[in-house]
């Protein structure tokens, strides 16, 4: 213990509050700070996602004008995702559905799935030699259908400005489901914009449409915000332990993230610079969001059988230059 300090938040730790305003009144947020200056908020009603993250006062995500919404008013009707989709640092979008609204073997699936609405059953944090701790349970289950757990863990470093988050997702029925995740990480002003550089070390890309297939030469290149933008996405192939990043030499502050690319096989960008829906999604997951029907007719639908898991494992590097 630090001999200068009365408490431990007088420089570092987790607090929790309540919001008390609009949709989101009544969630539950934790409120964490390094002491180097990284400062993040965990949603707890909402998959205990990153809605919020900054260094040194500096934003880094995108904020949707839906704001803070709460679980109780999602609308898991076709698109009605996007009501409540407040986008944040950090989405979640699974977990047995990603992207496109459709019908797979029968079942309708919305749009990116349920688990980002969903609210943890248990959630603990706790201050240890390696860093803050925070650890959440999220259960996506039903009767007659699939029942999947995933525990998550974050691990903040009290040394560096570096957030590593666990996930271990466990199918604890009786029967094979299907396996959809895609980590929704969304860059926003003032780290975004048109000074910003983007890092992908891709081996390959390709257009979602073939409206993105226009844009393709340029798709690393961020722009001012421009009114009737449509939005495009990129698919890029990425190997081993694959590093994305965004630099903004304006702040001389950046991000970087890394995962294992044979964990997470697919990687999209989502490049939207419309006016007020000025926003850079960089997303690993096991899959595209093109909608779970097309990952079956492709081959590319992952499983877990009875009783496994998946582990998968990011870390976020908040740098300064």
């Amino acid at each position: 213990m630090n001999k200068y300090m009365g408490h431990p938040h007088q420089v570092y730790g987790v607090e929790e509050m309540r919001l008390s305003v609009g949709k989101g009144d009544g969630m539950r947020m934790l409120y964490v700070r390094n002491g180097l200056g990284l400062e993040f908020w965990v949603s707890v009603d909402r998959c205990a996602d990153i809605s919020r993250l900054s260094l040194k006062g500096d934003n880094f995500g995108y904020f949707a004008p839906c704001g803070y919404v709460s679980p109780k008013y999602y609308d898991d009707k076709g698109a009605g995702f996007l009501k409540s989709f407040t986008a944040g640092f950090l989405t979640t979008c699974g977990l047995t559905a990603v992207g496109s609204p459709c019908n797979d073997n029968g079942e309708e699936l919305p749009l990116h799935g349920t688990i980002s609405n969903t609210p943890c059953e248990n959630i603990a944090h706790w201050i240890a030699d390696d860093g803050i701790h925070i650890k959440a349970i999220v259960r996506d289950a039903a009767l007659f259908s699939h029942k999947l757990i995933l525990e998550r863990e974050y691990i903040t470093s009290l040394e560096e400005n570096k957030i590593i988050l666990c996930d271990k997702i466990k199918n604890i029925g009786s029967v094979e489901s299907p396996l959809e995740i895609l980590y929704h990480c969304n860059m926003g002003y003032p780290l975004l914009d048109e000074d910003a550089e983007i890092s992908i070390p891709s081996s390959a890309v390709e257009p979602r449409n073939e409206h993105a297939r226009t844009g393709i030469s340029d798709c690393l290149k961020v722009e001012k915000p421009q009114k009737g933008y449509e939005e495009m996405c990129y698919y890029h192939t990425l190997q081993g332990q694959a590093e994305v990043s965004i630099f903004n030499p304006k702040l001389k502050k950046g991000l970087r993230m890394s995962y294992d690319a044979n964990s997470l096989k697919c990687f999209t960008q989502w490049k939207m610079m419309g006016e007020y829906d000025y926003v850079m999604g960089l997303e690993p997951g096991n899959c595209l969001p093109d909608g779970r029907n097309v990952m079956r007719e492709k081959g590319m639908l992952e499983f877990l059988a009875p009783g496994e898991e998946k582990i998968v494992n990011l870390k976020f590097e908040a740098f300064e230059e």
